[in-house]
């Protein structure tokens, strides 16, 4: 029988500022934009009895908890903390599929031979990480990705479950909402025709799962509950976006401000796209209307991009498809499909100044590194982006989306 860890960190990004900083621990702690339209993008334990969550408005964290210390996101900071955590994990596997800075499926199947069962490596692992690095993470062992993955879930922070062969009586009593991708309006449809537990879920005739997700969805999500999931993990698998998104101090009202941070966006992207070696053959831009209407529109690329320009004329020409009447309080920009960079010469019309732009964002990747992302800007963005703004998805000291990585999130990730 295989066995499958699912590895989460503790509240990853508030736990690296309160291990960078000792004054923050014991204290609640919120990261992201301090702004009164900043987004939490990860809070601490001790602010959590509160009611702050991540992905909750900081205004409203800070109302309810308003002691707390709110930091800035750093996603340099917080790639290379990772980078630590899943070197002890490939110590003990080469099975590891990354889901976001902060989370990874193992299999260990193979390693229980060097290292022992299930139990025993994540417990090792867990033991590694807080003598090395010195936080700490919560582990679930079973047979199969999604029952590993709730389990870790359970027992939070520094947690430890292991999921007994019968997958399915351990998963039945547990509440719906804990399905993987069970959002809030598919639960209230669940919970209105009777169904309150995973175990209702697989006891619920097929065409009728069917008739409430949908053919597929509810097959998918029949077959978990009945604890099957054959999925493999898949190593090495790269990140499937890199994005960024800010929420603006004021709403953005018609095309040209709007432009400007898409400017601003694609820029960041194209840094965080040169950092990783990937190009994308897909850009895509989101818009959150003043209402909270979410908008996102795509275009696919005959070649994949990486640069600034690339991704910011894409972007640009996206904008036709939105309602630009409305006012917008958020704006993103990903990169969608990503591919590993070539290091030989892309097909282009223009191989040299596409050469050069590369160039030109290595430098400009170089600085931004050493002295701050404001180290060096486009002239375009000398003055900064219409409105005033903090961080909403991924901060302006750093960037959000590893963690959910783009966290993911996009992924998303928390960091919970």
């Amino acid at each position: 029988m295989r066995q499958i860890l699912h590895i989460d960190m503790d509240a990853f990004f508030a736990s690296v500022e309160q291990l960078d900083d000792p004054s923050l621990r014991g204290r609640p702690v919120l990261v992201g934009g301090a702004s009164r339209r900043g987004v939490v993008a990860a809070a601490s334990y001790e602010a959590r009895p509160y009611g702050a969550r991540s992905a909750m408005p900081m205004a409203e964290a800070l109302r309810r908890c308003p002691q707390a210390v709110v930091v800035p996101v750093r996603h340099a900071r917080y790639a290379e903390v990772s980078a630590k955590v899943f070197a002890v994990f490939r110590r003990f596997t080469p099975l590891v599929e990354g889901l976001s800075l902060d989370e990874a499926f193992l299999d260990v199947t193979a390693s229980r031979s060097l290292f022992g069962d299930g139990e025993v490596i994540a417990a090792r692992i867990k033991g590694a990480i807080r003598e090395e690095i010195g936080l700490t993470a919560s582990a679930g062992v079973a047979s199969c990705k999604f029952a590993a993955k709730i389990a870790s879930d359970l027992r939070k922070p520094d947690g430890l479950v292991v999921v007994p062969d019968d997958v399915a009586a351990f998963l039945a009593p547990l509440p719906l909402e804990r399905m993987w991708g069970v959002g809030p309006r598919a639960a209230e449809r669940l919970h209105g025709a009777g169904l309150a537990t995973i175990g209702d879920l697989a006891r619920c005739p097929a065409p009728r799962l069917h008739e409430l997700l949908g053919p597929a969805w509810g097959e998918h999500v029949r077959l978990l509950a009945a604890g099957i999931d054959e999925r493999e993990v898949v190593p090495g698998r790269a990140a499937e976006s890199i994005g960024a998104e800010e929420t603006v101090e004021q709403d953005l009202r018609g095309r040209e401000p709007i432009e400007r941070w898409l400017l601003e966006l694609s820029a960041r992207v194209a840094r965080r796209l040169l950092k990783a070696g990937l190009s994308c053959r897909a850009v895509a831009v989101k818009l959150k209307y003043s209402d909270f209407t979410l908008r996102t529109r795509q275009t696919k690329l005959a070649e994949p991009v990486g640069d600034t320009d690339s991704i910011y004329e894409c972007a640009k020409g996206l904008l036709s498809r939105f309602d630009l009447s409305r006012p917008v309080r958020l704006v993103g920009v990903a990169a969608n499909d990503l591919t590993e960079q070539t290091a030989g010469p892309t097909l282009s019309l223009f191989p040299v100044a596409s050469e050069r732009r590369r160039r030109l964002e290595g430098v400009v990747a170089a600085v931004a590194e050493r002295f701050g992302g404001s180290g060096l800007t486009r002239a375009a963005l000398l003055e900064p982006p219409p409105s005033s703004r903090e961080a909403a998805a991924d901060g302006r000291g750093g960037a959000r989306d590893g963690r959910g990585a783009a966290r993911e999130k996009g992924r998303r990730r928390d960091g919970t």
